[in-house]
């Protein structure tokens, strides 16, 4: 079981990954005082992809934390500007866009999978685990 949910959160972070990647140039234009678009999209690309690999290599309880946090706040911001004209939070530019399209349903599909997975995980997962499978419990037990 663990296997699966290790998987389905790296797949799901790594559309999000690579969406937000793909659409950074697209966002450069979005904010100007504080930090651009293009910068907050990379920012999520780098932090989804970090969360899925780390998921994959070690999955504990930290690193599926780690993991939700990033696809549960990525998933919320995607609806709440999608829904709210909230403007401007501090430097963090107005990211209101009021239209759905094949991305971004892609990429709230992957956040989503990788929200639900990383918390089934997180209360699923050995304590002492290292690698979410029998061998790091049985290590952990030992000791």
């Amino acid at each position: 079981m663990q296997i699966i949910l290790r998987l389905l959160v790296a797949a799901g972070l790594a559309v999000d990954a690579i969406v937000h990647w793909r659409f950074a140039p697209d966002m450069k234009s979005v904010g100007s005082d504080g930090i651009d678009g293009q910068l907050l999209f990379q920012a999520q690309a780098i932090a989804a992809a970090v969360a899925g690999v780390l998921v994959l290599v070690i999955a504990n309880r930290v690193t599926y934390a780690i993991a939700f946090l990033v696809a549960a706040s990525a998933v919320g911001a995607l609806v709440l500007y999608y829904y709210v004209d909230v403007g401007d939070l501090g430097p963090i530019p107005n990211m209101h866009e009021p239209v759905w399209y094949g991305e971004k349903t892609l990429s709230a599909l992957g956040e989503g999978i990788a929200s639900v997975a990383a918390l089934i995980g997180f209360f699923t997962v050995k304590r002492g685990s290292r690698r979410g499978d029998s061998a790091g419990s049985a290590h952990s037990a030992s000791v």
